[in-house]
C-alpha cells in the first residue's frame, strides 16, 4: 500500500474535518512518538499495536480511538516523514560552488542523521521490506528530484568545477556514509563503546573523503 496523496477537494480546502481539541492533539502525538519508536526498533511486520499501547502509556481501545489500524499509524508517521526526507537535497543549489554545495548537503544528511535517527530507521526498515507504503514516493518524488540534482552534478563535471564521477553513485555514496550512523548506530556504539558520540570526528572524515574524491 502507497502512502496516501491529497485528493482534489483536500487540496482545495473543500472537504473539512472538525477541529481536535487540545487533548487529541495530545493523545495523537503521544501515539505517534511511541509508533516511531516501536517501528524504528522492530519494523512495520514485527510492530504491534499491543506494543504502541505500552509506549504510549494507553489502553489498546484508547489507541484505536485515534488511529483505526497499525497501519494507519504508519502511513501518517511516513506522510509526515517524506517531505522532511527530500529537503536537504532540495537545497542543493546549481548556482553554487560545486564542492560548497556538495559538502553542505553531506552535512545537512549527517545533521539528520544526529536529529532524527529514529525517522531514519523508520524509512530503512520500509526500504529493506520492498518499500510497500513508499513505492510512488521513491519512483515519482524522490526520483525526480535525484534525476535534476544528478544532472546539476554531471554539468558541474562537465564544466571541470568538479572531478569526473557518477553523479548518481555520489549520491547514493552520500546517503550511505550518513544514514549509516543513524540506521547502525548500536553496531557503531557496541565498536567504540558506550558514551561515545557515533558522529564524532564524521563530518571531519567525509570532508576530508569528498574533498579528495570531487578536486578537479
Amino acid at each position: 500500500m502507497s502512502v496516501p496523496r491529497a485528493t482534489p477537494a483536500e487540496k482545495s480546502g473543500s472537504v473539512k474535518t472538525p477541529p481536535r481539541s487540545r487533548i487529541q492533539r495530545r493523545n495523537r502525538q503521544i501515539i505517534l512518538d511511541a509508533a516511531l519508536e516501536v517501528f524504528s526498533t522492530h519494523g512495520f511486520r514485527g510492530a504491534t499495536l499491543d506494543q504502541i499501547a505500552v509506549q504510549a502509556g494507553l489502553s489498546k481501545p484508547n489507541l484505536l480511538y485515534y488511529f483505526d489500524s497499525k497501519d494507519a499509524i504508519h502511513r501518517e508517521l511516513l506522510t509526515r516523514l517524506l517531505d522532511t526526507w527530500l529537503d536537504p537535497l532540495r537545497m542543493l543549489d546549481a548556482g553554487g560552488d560545486p564542492q560548497t554545495e556538495i559538502m553542505a548537503y553531506m552535512r545537512r544528511k549527517l545533521q539528520m542523521s544526529r536529529d532524527f535517527p529514529r525517522e531514519s530507521r523508520l524509512f530503512a526498515n520500509e526500504v529493506l521490506q520492498g518499500a510497500p507504503r513508499v513505492e510512488e514516493f521513491i519512483r515519482n518524488d524522490l526520483r525526480v528530484l535525484v534525476d535534476d540534482k544528478a544532472r546539476v552534478v554531471q554539468a558541474w563535471a562537465d564544466a571541470g568545477r568538479i572531478a569526473k564521477t557518477d553523479p548518481y553513485h555520489l549520491i547514493f555514496s552520500i546517503w550511505a556514509l550518513t544514514q549509516h550512523y543513524a540506521d547502525f548506530a548500536a553496531q557503531i556504539g557496541m565498536i567504540r563503546g558506550d558514551g561515545h558520540d557515533p558522529l564524532d570526528g564524521a563530518e571531519a572524515f567525509l570532508e576530508h573523503l569528498y574533498t579528495r574524491l570531487l578536486a578537479p
